[in-house]
């Protein structure tokens, strides 16, 4: 039973790191069967697209291949931990703005809603936002319904979302100026 102090401290140090991956969320967003052609014949294998978050704003997302299909989302999981960013959240529940995002054909509109809403997206983008913890969003896809073109422009737009905190400190004013702005614009429109 008694361990010298070295091998208790380095199991220590595991378990905040395995409670920290055990707290994340991961959604299969799509499996394809792909097939190379030799000259024996064709070699199957199979490619997975994974979205990974913890549910108070950080999310990323990755793909993997492999022969079957476990391992293939395996390695998914694996890259999109690896690939993960940080959104800022307006009081952790929906966008602070309304971004839009592009990749190759695929164009993205999301757009902040009020409490009560939910998500509404379709497939692929419904997964990033579940998994990165928004309740309340408003988002439509144009131009393709490939869910790696839909993933990445949606990636695309989140990486372009700010926080007033940021806004403001670009631009040397407090927080309640840009605030109070954004609120004041839409009462006069």
């Amino acid at each position: 039973m008694n361990q010298p102090a070295n091998q208790r401290s380095d199991r220590r140090d595991r378990n905040p790191r395995d409670r920290e991956e055990s707290e994340l969320i991961d959604r299969l967003v799509g499996i394809n069967r792909v097939a190379k052609t030799v000259k024996g014949g064709r070699n199957m294998s199979f490619a997975a697209l994974v979205v990974v978050g913890d549910g108070k704003g950080k999310v990323g997302f990755g793909t993997g291949k492999a022969q079957e299909v476990p391992e293939a989302i395996r390695k998914a999981t694996d890259n999109a931990k690896k690939n993960m960013i940080h959104v800022p959240l307006r009081d952790g529940r929906t966008l602070h703005h309304d971004i839009e995002g592009r990749y190759g054909a695929g164009h993205v509109v999301l757009r902040s809603a009020p409490p009560g809403t939910g998500v509404i997206a379709g497939g692929p983008m419904r997964a990033v936002f579940e998994s990165m913890g928004v309740q309340d969003v408003v988002t439509k896809s144009i131009g393709t319904q490939n869910p790696h073109n839909m993933i990445k422009a949606t990636f695309d737009a989140l990486k372009n979302s700010t926080s007033p905190r940021a806004v403001a400190a670009r631009r040397g004013l407090k927080v309640g100026d840009v605030v109070s702005r954004r609120g004041g614009e839409a009462a006069e429109a």
